[in-house]
């Protein structure tokens, strides 16, 4: 482990950060980082081409910060999304791992202390992260999962915040800079984790990141395109789909019945309590699906509809 023990300095640790016309949540990204219990060698924070005048001013002051704890330097590039401005964030970095921070988000103090010595201490893992606390539009807290390769063919199991080994980012490419549509970060770790047998991705099993939601992020507006976009990782890593067909299609399986059981259950709930239910919950009554669950939930449903009217 290499720490500066007088100023509390992970030297084998650099942070990148990411902005596009962020305003001042760059400022807490970045003061996140500053305010960490064990403080990166170096942060470099690339701007995508923003166009605001906020973002620039704030970007400016920032690079002419005299007192920062760690040196801290802006990368400024014509906009071509947050794939590239990764790389090219990354690409500048020398040391052996590195943090990767969207502009919008911050961590909890411990995050690198914790996530760095994770992935310090066990050699096989390609990255590590932490759960995560969503603040903004949703209060909740997010628990992925991390994991090999199996559980990342179904679903993302990893947050876009995480730390890296640099060494098998430059092995499998970098980021997908053709990945303007989102989920770029899900097929990266696809990338990462098809470098060796027995690689993983860590979780640490503490919410230490602060992830902002708004129903206009990219996240949610990828939603949208999420078959295509899967369409285009199954194709692009083919070779592990064909591998663990099996485990990819059983994965998404089980997510699907998870949220049928969820669903099936809210509906319950209603009939107990004696409250109507949505037209979409009646129209699915009427015309249940058929050969994925929904009609054997349909009988379950009426059976208790039933009994309900009969006490």
């Amino acid at each position: 482990m290499s720490i500066n023990k007088k100023h509390n300095i992970a030297g084998d640790i650099e942070a990148v950060v990411t902005s596009f016309n962020q305003g001042t949540m760059i400022l807490e990204a970045v003061y996140s980082l500053l305010d960490q219990t064990v403080l990166p060698a170096k942060i470099y924070i690339v701007d995508d081409g923003s166009t605001d005048k906020d973002s620039a001013n704030i970007l400016n002051a920032l690079e002419k910060e005299p007192e920062t704890a760690v040196p801290l330097a802006v990368i400024r590039q014509q906009n071509r999304g947050v794939s590239a401005a990764r790389n090219t964030g990354i690409r500048a970095t020398r040391a052996p791992m590195v943090l990767v921070l969207d502009g919008d988000d911050k961590l909890k103090e411990t995050y690198i202390e914790e996530v760095g010595g994770l992935l310090r201490d066990t050699p096989s893992m390609a990255a590590a992260s932490s759960w995560m606390h969503t603040f903004g539009v949703l209060e909740a807290e997010v628990r992925p999962s991390g994991g090999d390769i199996i559980p990342f063919l179904s679903r993302n199991c990893c947050p876009a915040t995480h730390i890296l080994r640099r060494n098998l980012w430059e092995q499998c490419g970098g980021y997908d800079e053709s990945m303007r549509a989102g989920f770029e970060d899900w097929d990266f770790f696809l990338s990462m984790l098809e470098t060796s047998h027995g690689t993983s991705i860590g979780i640490v099993d503490k919410p230490l990141i602060d992830y902002r939601t708004a129903p206009a992020s990219s996240n949610v507006r990828s939603m949208s395109r999420r078959l295509d976009i899967m369409r285009f990782l199954i194709e692009k890593h083919q070779k592990s789909y064909q591998e663990y067909i099996a485990d990819a299609v059983l994965g998404v399986e089980a997510v699907s019945m998870s949220r049928l059981y969820g669903w099936e259950n809210e509906i319950l709930h209603s009939l107990e309590q004696k409250q109507h239910v949505s037209r979409e919950a009646e129209e699915f009554m009427e015309n249940p699906s058929y050969g994925d669950g929904g009609m054997a939930a349909a009988v379950r449903l009426a059976n208790c509809r039933e009994n309900f009217r009969i006490l």
